[in-house]
């Protein structure tokens, strides 16, 4: 499946590492940071404080990283470049796009569907981002509309005044890219869920319903966002559930996905394990890098994500000393797989990935997600993607903090880094 051939390819790319570059301190780094951006760098358009302070402790005397660092965000609305500038201007460093993974990065791997014809929803620069990653055939939501006018109708406004003529020379769509949430939902569920009933043909008249239907690759599963109101706002998780529900009550059958990325997807903290290698092998840092620090601000994508990971180190850290795998019950369709790929993964010297909950976003003390002297993990209500198994335990972070400047600090101090 996608998945599994992704992860044989970011082993094939672990094991050719650019040029090591001159060292930047006398003691090599051993661990690195993952860190979410809204919610413990920013706020919405707004930077944390502690953000700076926490760069500040980062960098050494001429500004320069002393610990591997990627910036794991599930916005995906944006180019790299965008998003580095972003982030550069909140921690006070030059960052590059490099050090950015978006949510749909990993989607660069998926080359058996960069040849198709693909419709993309979201919002922001969905073309570029879709060619940047190899895609070589796009269509979006708003051609697709104008090419057929009388698909959406739900706005009296923009009904078309007179019949218009045949459409004709469209190309089939042959598969779907959710980026994230879009701008009018009412449009994107239409236009989607014509594609999907029709086969790629929305025009045509509705026959028989294909089931399995076109491949859907989705990118963001959260649910709530943290910008400047003062309660979560509605993310891409929200509309992939308004998207489930409808084509379930229309065919009677579950949307399947043939890939969901971004956190907390294990794949997406896999690329990111690959890139803060790479980083500690160009500024050549001899020391393996044997743990991953996850920053994150909300529990139900940063936190559940890194300790579902964590739990995948686990896992082939034991199937080096045992011949059988079995598979990770926290894992459902379509990343069980997933587990058994990383279990065979023996190559790289990541051990952990510890995850620690900052309260600028998200999360804040008094939200009643669980911890550990709060309350019942069992009794918390579940965020996460319809298709990730519920493990209460997941949502409990290794530390929680008070914002990424602690966070930093209470690394430095469990790896007794100076």
């Amino acid at each position: 499946m996608a998945l599994r051939g992704s992860l044989r390819a970011w082993r094939a790319l672990l094991r050719s590492p650019g040029p090591p570059a001159r060292g930047l301190c006398s003691r090599p780094p051993a661990f690195g940071f993952l860190f979410d951006v809204d919610g413990v760098l920013v706020r919405g358009s707004q930077p944390v404080p502690a953000a700076r302070r926490a760069f500040q402790r980062l960098v050494d005397s001429s500004g320069r990283l002393r610990v591997p660092v990627v910036f794991l965000t599930n916005a995906g609305n944006c180019l790299p470049a965008a998003k580095a500038r972003e982030v550069s201007r909140a921690v006070g460093l030059q960052v590059s796009p490099e050090q950015v993974i978006l949510s749909h990065s990993p989607l660069q791997l998926f080359r058996q569907f960069h040849q198709r014809c693909m419709l993309v929803a979201g919002q922001g620069p969905m073309e570029e981002n879709a060619y940047d990653l190899g895609f070589k055939h796009v269509v979006t939501i708003e051609a697709l509309r104008k090419a057929y006018p009388l698909l959406d109708m739900v706005d009296l406004s923009r009904r078309p005044k007179e019949l218009p003529p045949p459409t004709t020379g469209f190309p089939t769509i042959e598969g779907v890219i959710l980026f994230g949430e879009p701008v009018r939902w009412e449009t994107s569920l239409q236009l989607i869920t014509d594609v999907l009933l029709s086969n790629g043909n929305p025009g045509a008249e509705l026959q028989d319903v294909p089931y399995p239907h076109l491949p859907i690759l989705a990118c963001n599963m959260d649910l709530l966002w943290m910008a400047e109101a003062k309660m979560p706002r509605f993310g891409h998780g929200t509309f992939l559930l308004c998207l489930e529900s409808i084509y379930k009550k229309v065919t009677g059958r579950e949307l399947k996905y043939e890939a969901l990325i971004g956190k907390p997807s294990p794949v997406t903290y896999h690329y990111a394990q690959y890139l803060i290698q790479q980083q500690a092998e160009k500024q050549g840092w001899k020391a393996p890098i044997r743990h991953l620090y996850a920053v994150g601000d909300n529990p139900m994508s940063d936190i559940y994500g890194a300790n579902l990971y964590n739990s995948y180190l686990k896992s082939a850290q034991q199937s080096q000393a045992q011949a059988g795998l079995k598979r990770n019950p926290q894992a459902a369709s379509p990343q069980a797989e997933v587990s058994l790929e990383l279990r065979n993964d023996c190559s790289s010297s990541v051990e952990s990935c510890e995850s620690i909950l900052v309260c600028t976003g998200v999360y804040n003390r008094g939200s009643g997600v669980p911890k550990k002297t709060e309350a019942r993990p069992e009794e918390a209500v579940f965020h996460g993607h319809r298709d990730f198994c519920f493990d209460p335990r997941l949502l409990e972070a290794s530390y929680i903090v008070e914002d990424v400047d602690d966070a930093v600090q209470l690394a430095f101090q469990k790896e007794n880094w100076s």
